[in-house]
């Protein structure tokens, strides 16, 4: 399935954009729409556990780095004081219980990838519980996401070890983004404009781990690229154009990429990995 995003939206036609996620599945996997909708039920399901996990305030890493954060932004939604409102407050917690889960040896899935995980979890999940939707509009998002992260993967990257974070969070800001338009009842077209502009928000983004893990600054990016797959979002719900061809902006990603320095490559010598700090706080 290496369609470009222009492909996928002709494939859709009128139909919205996780119909012809899923059936194009279907097809090149030869198994029946059903058995491809049930994994995809399964996929969100896990999403539930990885947060219900994240959300443990006892949670904590070996390496100490990461965990039991989400549980204090998951606090402050609960007192409504969220500054971002309810739903992207909630979202934004949820991110990050999935990222911890994670960094804590936690199952999650990979969204586009581990690094990522709980960008696209914790929007469709707190969009399905905020706006009190079913799973069937949630898998359809997810469909949708998938379709987008398929086309970023065959076009560019996903690895922060050849594209830098934006190839891992500015890829799960893009198919949050376009999962959320889809949830909101916007066409193909919107939805992958929406990926678009996630993107371009977050084009440049280096991949820094600390001590090479998983887990500083990588969880707390999730948080913050859910706040742009909600924007990009917005900004296409309310009638704006991305100016920039779709695909011309996931080539652009390539190519800022490829123009990354190793440093700034997933080898955790540049960057916030390579902050005084945090190498001291770590070798302590």
């Amino acid at each position: 399935m290496d369609f470009t995003l222009k492909e996928w939206v002709q494939l859709a036609g009128q139909k919205p954009l996780s119909e012809a996620a899923w059936m194009a599945q279907a097809e090149e996997s030869g198994s029946h729409r059903d058995e491809v909708w049930k994994r995809m039920l399964s996929m969100l399901r896990h999403m539930q556990e990885a947060v219900k996990d994240g959300l443990r305030a006892e949670l904590h890493s070996v390496s100490g780095l990461a965990g039991g954060q989400a549980d204090k932004l998951y606090m402050r939604y609960t007192a409504g004081k969220a500054l971002c409102g309810n739903l992207v407050g909630k979202a934004i917690a949820y991110a990050l219980a999935t990222a911890e889960s994670n960094a804590c040896m936690g199952k999650i899935v990979a969204a586009p990838t581990a690094g990522a995980c709980g960008i696209l979890p914790g929007a469709v999940l707190a969009y399905m519980e905020e706006r009190n939707v079913s799973e069937e509009v949630a898998v359809n998002a997810l469909f949708t996401a998938a379709a987008v992260g398929i086309s970023i993967a065959t076009q560019a990257s996903i690895a922060g070890a050849e594209g830098g974070c934006q190839a891992e969070c500015g890829a799960a800001a893009a198919m949050t983004a376009a999962a959320l338009v889809e949830m909101e009842g916007g066409s193909a077209q919107m939805c992958v404009e929406a990926a678009a502009f996630a993107i371009m928000n977050l084009l440049g983004l280096v991949c820094d781990p600390v001590a090479g893990l998983v887990e500083v600054p990588c969880v707390y990016r999730n948080v913050g690229a859910s706040g742009i797959a909600f924007t990009a979002a917005d900004m296409v719900l309310s009638g704006i154009r991305c100016p920039i061809d779709p695909d011309e902006v996931i080539q652009a990603m390539k190519e800022v990429g490829d123009a990354l320095p190793g440093a700034l490559r997933e080898t955790g010598e540049g960057g916030c990995a390579a902050c005084p700090c945090m190498v001291m706080a770590y070798k302590a």
